[in-house]
């Protein structure tokens, strides 16, 4: 690769050489790179041309995501009380508790919060389910059964009851944040 600078009197080429040492990715994390790198310029103080041979190193952190785990877990709906008796029940059988979102089409909020929650639903994939209720279309018995006054409500429900919940009228990664601290007291 040669440069012509803005000094039309210094000309700078580099030479890669593949041959240096390599090493290889450790576990998928990093790879460090060693190349040798010469370069002809004009030196003024001496008005003549000179080749430098310098040794670089460049070490390369590559974050790769975890390919086996999903980035996101579509959260599922609950349709009615016999629907939310039936993941109770199994819930309970197995002793984990579930995450509940009661939200709604038309909440600006909600639809931006829930996104970010079935990000956190794959990061709790085994231990927590998480379901979402529209409360426009489900009974209203099953809304007041939940005790919903606003939304978004975010609960954790364990032992068939309802333990802990999270209003969300605020910023959604304050929310997220509180959902956290609040699954982490029931897992």
């Amino acid at each position: 690769m040669s440069v012509l600078a803005a000094n039309s009197q210094i000309l700078y080429r580099e030479f890669y050489q593949r041959d240096q040492q390599q090493q290889l990715w450790n576990n998928g994390s990093c790879m460090l790179l060693q190349k040798n790198c010469g370069y002809f310029g004009f030196d003024r103080r001496n008005g003549k041309w000179k080749k430098n041979i310098a040794r670089r190193d460049w070490r390369v952190e590559a974050l790769w995501p975890d390919l086996s785990r999903p980035s996101a877990v579509e959260m599922e709906p609950i349709n009615d009380s016999d629907h939310l008796d039936q993941i109770l029940l199994g819930a309970q059988e197995l002793s984990q508790p579930i995450l509940i979102d009661w939200m709604a089409a038309w909440c600006r909020k909600c639809i931006y919060l829930k996104p970010k929650l079935e990000k956190l639903a794959a990061e709790y994939n085994t231990k927590i389910k998480f379901y979402y209720v529209d409360v426009n279309k489900v009974p209203q018995s099953l809304v007041k059964r939940g005790n919903i006054s606003k939304m978004p409500t975010i609960q954790v429900w364990k032992d068939g009851e309802m333990k802990e919940e999270v209003i969300g009228g605020h910023k959604a990664w304050l929310v997220i944040e509180e959902v956290r601290q609040m699954i982490q007291k029931f897992v």
